[in-house]
């Protein structure tokens, strides 16, 4: 399972394309004046206040994790389970002839570490019920460690919409104390910024943290699926079935794993 960082994701490039349309839309044709969208105060309380947040939530190590997670998003990686179904099918035909040196040479190219340390785990006669633990095991700990960027990212869309807020009250709290002056300009001003700042909170959480928290998530379960199918070849070699067997179970379980990535 590689990233091509030369392909870019084409459902984020189009959410990204879209999203850059509506907001020429807002701006440029639904708005009497383009530069009312842009204010500097206003953006500094989401972005800090936000930050803040998550930092106060999150140890750093975990937002690190989250903000490289960002590039699985922008560019295509390839979640192929036939390449690893094809080296279980021909780990099977080896194991099924009892041929362990082409086994074991088969396995030194392998790259994928969760299917090398399956087929180590078999060819250690260890038995079914020890390696069926311990990979379930990798795979619970692959969904935690993955789940917390996404739990970060969720956690950011809750913040900014709050510190929308804030910044509306701070406006409102301005505008109280200057309305006796009634000055119009200074009234409208803080307005401004507490109608913006509510703005710019909600475009931040419902069109840059959550999108990107679900489809962190939607890559997990693509893994852990991937993972699954690996996990029952491996039983199944583990049990001696038969190759043409195994090539059945794996290939129904990749009509499956097709089925579900077009939904």
């Amino acid at each position: 399972m590689k990233i091509n960082f030369r392909a870019v994701n084409y459902s984020t490039a189009i959410g990204l394309f879209l999203g850059l349309l509506l907001f020429a839309f807002i701006i440029f044709y639904s708005a009497n004046n383009s530069l009312a969208y842009l204010n500097i105060p206003s953006l500094l309380i989401i972005v800090l206040g936000t930050l803040s947040a998550v930092c106060l939530s999150y140890p750093l190590r975990d937002i690190k994790q989250a903000l490289k997670s960002i590039r699985l998003i922008l560019f295509y990686e390839s979640l192929d389970p036939r390449q690893d179904a094809e080296e279980i099918i021909r780990v099977a035909h080896l194991w099924f002839n009892k041929d362990m040196l082409g086994v074991e040479n088969l396995i030194d190219s392998i790259n994928n570490s969760y299917l090398k340390t399956g087929f180590q785990l078999v060819i250690d006669n260890t038995p079914i019920d020890d390696i069926l633990t311990l990979l379930k095991w990798r795979i619970t700990r692959l969904r935690a460690k993955e789940q917390v960027a996404a739990n970060i990212f969720h956690s950011m869309a809750n913040y900014s919409p709050a510190f929308g807020m804030v910044g509306t009250l701070v406006s409102l709290i301005n505008m109280l104390q200057i309305i006796n002056a009634k000055d119009i300009n200074a009234i409208g001003y803080n307005m401004g910024i507490a109608l913006i700042t509510t703005f710019y909170g909600l475009i931040f959480a419902n069109l840059i943290f959550n999108p990107i928290a679900i489809k962190l998530e939607r890559r997990t379960e693509q893994r852990v699926m991937i993972m699954s199918m690996v996990m029952e070849g491996i039983a199944l070699i583990a049990e001696r079935r038969t190759p043409a067997y195994i090539r059945e179970t794996l290939a129904s379980f990749i009509v499956h794993y097709d089925n579900e990535l077009q939904r």
